[in-house]
């Protein structure tokens, strides 16, 4: 007779067997799984900090509209030995002339005008600014697609031992009946070998099902930042929302894919890289101004040099800087910065292509999936209710056992075909939500 107990067991003495396993796992839902890559999650904290980067360089003194000040010091000494020959007069020799130095000044300059190349710049920093933003929205939203993917993943592999658990209690019943059958003699020892293979077939396939689902926790460990070893328990069931309509989310791929926002953003700066080269063409007015004090004191190697002098003023103007030729430089700018115009405007059509193929093929097997989904429940329920009955009619003797054999598979294949649907589904939903850029929303997970 079929022992439910012993099969308990089985299964509770591979769960002991497995390394680094315990009886009490950790509980992880979907929505901490989240939580925890937001914040732990390398590429997440990488992105926000060139975001951090690129919303400290839009700054007025960094855009050139602020002026350069510098402040100088000088302090110097000097001994010197000297001797004059004059053609009247006696030699003189001088030795042990000390002189010091010292001087200090503060420089102004201001770029008054560039052909307004400094507003250009100051639209530039801030175009990058909102590159940035839309860069780590982009990594935030590809993060979530990656960890809800792998979070599906462990819970698929975990319905997949669950299933192969079920089918191993029918081959252990197989055993047992078997064994009972010889016992009383309607039955040859081969019987129970033949049990027996395909009982140890089933176990090795559930040891090799406990390492995939090993891997797929490992995945999602890496994901949210974490040491590979902890383990855990999924709680969320792979539930498919129905409802995404392909009209809608075609719609939305433009409005809210934050790549297709850089890109356009791309195409604004290749603009604003035209409008610097015209810039360049004008001329440049700036302002100087400086204060200067110099005080030096020194032996006097004659009577013409004096003991003491020290100058202290200021001075101030304009500079005029008109280009007139620079190799025709300026005109191989301008060439190349309407060819990346061009270019950035091909990437984006490029990108624009890519993303509603993508958006295609994920919607393609959504649909697709939620009417196999459907069909695969049935069959899971009719396979699940023959397996049942076959077991019953093995243990009457009214079935072979290469025909419960049958049974089980069919029952086993059922359910991990409609795991598979269900994952293959539920990465759909999720892909278009990622194209779509929903997936921050609230309740979209």
């Amino acid at each position: 007779m079929f022992s439910y107990r012993a099969a308990a067991l089985f299964i509770i003495g591979l769960a002991l067997l497995m390394p680094g396993k315990a009886l009490s796992q950790e509980k992880l839902s979907l929505e901490q799984a989240i939580r925890i890559g937001l914040q732990n999650n390398f590429d997440i904290q990488i992105a926000t900090k060139q975001e951090a980067v690129a919303e400290n360089n839009v700054t007025l003194g960094n855009a050139g509209f602020l002026p350069a000040i510098d402040g100088n010091a000088r302090r110097n000494f000097s001994e010197n030995n000297s001797r004059q020959e004059f053609q009247t007069g006696p030699d003189r020799v001088r030795s042990g002339a000390s002189s010091n130095n010292i001087g200090y000044g503060v420089n102004l300059n201001w770029v008054v005008f560039d052909g307004l190349g400094m507003f250009i710049n100051l639209e530039r920093l801030k175009t990058l600014e909102k590159s940035g933003e839309l860069f780590t929205k982009q990594t935030v939203e590809n993060t979530l697609a990656d960890i809800t993917a792998s979070y599906y993943e462990v819970a698929r592999q975990s319905f997949k031992i669950r299933a192969l658990q079920d089918a191993i209690a029918i081959s252990e019943a197989r055993v047992e009946i078997a064994q009972a059958q010889y016992e009383v003699g309607v039955s040859a020892k081969v019987e129970i070998l033949r049990a027996q293979v395909d009982y140890n077939a089933d176990r090795s396939e559930l040891l090799l099902q406990q390492e995939l689902l090993q891997n797929a926790k490992i995945n999602l460990n890496q994901l949210l930042g974490r040491s590979p070893n902890i383990d855990f328990e999924v709680t969320d069931s792979i539930v498919v929302d129905p409802s995404l309509n392909y009209s809608i989310a075609n719609s939305n791929l433009y409005a809210a894919n934050p790549l297709l926002q850089r890109l356009q953003l791309d195409r604004q700066l290749a603009h604003l890289d035209i409008r610097a080269v015209r810039a360049s063409r004008f001329p440049t007015v700036g302002f100087s101004s400086a204060y200067n004090f110099s005080r030096s004191e020194a032996e006097p190697l004659n009577e013409f040099q004096a003991r003491f002098n020290q100058n202290r003023g200021y001075n101030y103007g304009l500079t005029l800087s008109v280009p007139i030729f620079n190799g025709f430089n300026i005109n191989r700018q301008a060439q190349n910065a309407r060819i990346n115009l061009e270019a950035a405007d091909l990437e984006l059509k490029r990108e624009e292509n890519r993303l509603q193929s993508d958006l295609a093929r994920a919607y393609s097997q959504y649909a697709n999936r939620l009417q196999l989904l459907e069909l695969e429940e049935v069959n899971v329920k009719l396979a699940q209710e023959n397996a049942e009955i076959a077991l019953e009619r093995y243990k009457l003797g009214l079935l072979t056992a290469i025909e419960l054999r049958e049974a089980q598979r069919n029952e086993l294949v059922a359910s991990n075909r409609l795991i598979d649907i269900q994952y293959q589904a539920k990465t759909a939903e999720v892909e278009l939500k990622r194209l779509t850029s929903s997936l921050v929303q609230e309740g979209q997970l």
